[in-house]
């Protein structure tokens, strides 16, 4: 099988995975043979890990045959939101302690939620750096556009941590919900510049060109993961966290240019 991806609203997103978490011939649980796991995971993760764990969720699936999993991937802070109002879920993977901290404090999660990659930021500017991006301070100039991600989500946070630490003050022309919203906008030419993670700048290739800049070594995401209080299938939950925290899954993880923790 195929890792599903979901990307969904609020308003949609119980009524699409409980539909899926009913799919795959009705195998929702962990049955099947002696130590092994059957049937749909469904995992919440934060919009940065899209390509890392598409590619985790193909693998684990076929280290675990009769596995489906679905993915709904978006800002950290609005997954938290609805795990929270009852969404169903199995995993829930946040770009942030403290968004998993919104769940953990609410009961919603089953023990201790574990840290299982860092990330940190880069300037994203057009290919070739044609504005001459060299740092932050950069990013103030009269007519230079920038988008930032909104300041409740994770990446947002963190850029807003860097600014301070270099004592920028800037105007961003958006604020967007998640990193994969600031990084299309420079993508499709809309601004010059966004501060996204690292490893969303490498996983857009050649549309975007990364600038370093030192400020980010104060604002590291440590990014934590847990198996969630009622999901549907405990089983399949903790068998994919401890899959995501394995040699393999770290390797993809790292080799998507996430730090370990």
């Amino acid at each position: 099988m195929r890792a599903r991806v979901v990307r969904t609203v609020a308003v949609a997103v119980a009524a699409t995975l409980a539909l899926a978490a009913c799919g795959d011939g009705g195998s929702t649980g962990a049955g099947g043979s002696a130590g092994g796991v059957t049937g749909t995971v469904t995992v919440f993760a934060a919009a940065s890990l899209t390509e890392s764990f598409t590619r985790i969720g193909r693998d684990f699936e076929a280290a675990n045959p009769g596995t489906a999993v679905v993915f709904n991937f978006a800002g950290s802070s609005a997954l938290a939101t609805q795990i929270t109002e009852g969404a169903p879920a199995d995993v829930f993977a946040s770009a942030s302690p403290r968004t998993m901290a919104t769940v953990r404090e609410a009961g919603g999660t089953d023990g201790e939620p574990t840290v299982f990659v860092r990330n940190q930021l880069v300037v994203a500017v057009a290919p070739g750096n044609p504005e001459g991006v060299r740092g932050l301070a950069d990013l103030t100039r009269p007519g230079l556009k920038v988008a930032l991600c909104a300041e409740q989500v994770p990446c947002g946070a963190a850029a807003r941590t860097a600014l301070d630490t270099a004592r920028v003050t800037l105007t961003p022309v958006t604020l967007e919900q998640d990193v994969k919203g600031a990084l299309s906008k420079v993508r499709l030419g809309e601004v010059d510049a966004a501060l996204v993670y690292r490893t969303d700048a490498r996983a857009a290739g050649a549309d975007v060109t990364a600038v370093e800049f030192p400020e980010s070594a104060r604002a590291v995401n440590d990014y934590p993961i847990a198996v969630l209080a009622d999901a549907p299938n405990p089983a399949g939950a903790r068998a994919f966290v401890a899959y995501v925290r394995s040699a393999p899954g770290q390797a993809v993880l790292t080799g998507a240019g996430f730090q370990a923790p």
